[in-house]
């Protein structure tokens, strides 16, 4: 069952009306949980049902479920299973047996797209990256690869603590110029949502130190079309880039990522700087590429 991200209002009719109505509610965090039974007016008991415990709450619920109560699965916020516990809850469930109803209400990654103003086309969720660095960046450049090949924009959720490190890196991967969409503490009282070039984004969250608190969901616009793709000015290729700019942006690598030091050179020898960033990412690929 799908619960406020933030703000209580959210909280559907059909929603209450089930909390109130059911024998248990299993919580990922029972605190939390426990507010939004006040909030409905439910006398329910909490159990717990996180990631760390989640196959044995699984099998408490389908015992539950064997001695006719009825059980409500929540999350902490938003839709459960979606980068929450829930499946194997859900899994445990239906081979039981028993019926499966979703009550659908608030989601972070929905909430996101609805005012992101995106182009058109697929979507790739991936949730929560991984938070060691070299795995981060592995997994982003696969998906910079499958959603070149689909057309599709990519969303992800962060942590307050791995904010800047996702969107460094999301400006290194994807260039300065690609389009992100921030949406922190969405729909709680300090909201923001913000719509910016890749290379401004660390500028933005370093702009006010409270932007480093709640929580975050980014999407990556797609991959412009072939049509909508900027031509080329003249001497944009990274093999007419003057020797003096190549130089300079070698010695930019070895202290930057790829996009600042794109920025940088362009900024100092006025070389194109979508020719510069190309070239970045290929002296980078060199240097990163297996002895």
């Amino acid at each position: 069952m799908a619960t406020p991200i933030g703000h209580l209002s959210d909280l559907s009719p059909r929603a209450a009306q089930t909390l109130c109505g059911v024998d248990v509610v299993a919580a990922e965090d029972t605190r939390v949980t426990r507010v939004l039974l006040r909030h409905a007016g439910s006398a329910a008991r909490l159990i717990s049902a996180r990631a760390h415990n989640e196959q044995a709450a699984a099998q408490q619920i389908v015992g539950l479920l064997a001695e006719g109560q009825s059980v409500a699965l929540v999350s902490d916020a938003g839709t459960p299973a979606i980068s929450d516990p829930g499946a194997q809850v859900v899994a445990a469930v239906r081979a039981a047996g028993f019926p499966v109803i979703p009550i659908p209400g608030p989601s972070a990654l929905a909430t996101l797209l609805s005012a992101a103003g995106l182009r058109e086309g697929p979507i790739l969720f991936e949730g929560f990256l991984p938070a060691r660095a070299k795995s981060r960046r592995e997994r982003l450049a696969v998906l910079a690869q499958a959603a070149r090949l689909s057309g599709a924009a990519l969303v992800f959720y962060e942590a307050p603590h791995r904010i800047d490190e996702l969107l460094a890196d999301l400006a290194d991967r994807f260039g300065p110029d690609r389009l992100l969409v921030i949406g922190r503490e969405l729909t709680k009282v300090f909201e923001e949502i913000a719509a910016l070039p890749a290379d401004q984004a660390v500028q933005w969250l370093a702009a006010k130190p409270e932007r480093k608190r709640g929580e975050f969901v980014v999407a990556v616009e797609r991959d412009p079309a072939p049509s909508e793709t900027p031509a080329a000015e003249p001497g944009a290729t990274s093999a007419e880039l003057d020797p003096a700019a190549q130089r300079l942006l070698g010695l930019l690598l070895t202290e930057l990522a790829p996009s600042r030091a794109a920025r940088l050179a362009h900024e100092i020898s006025g070389a194109p700087r979508e020719a510069l960033y190309a070239l970045a990412l290929a002296l980078r690929g060199q240097d990163e590429a297996p002895k």
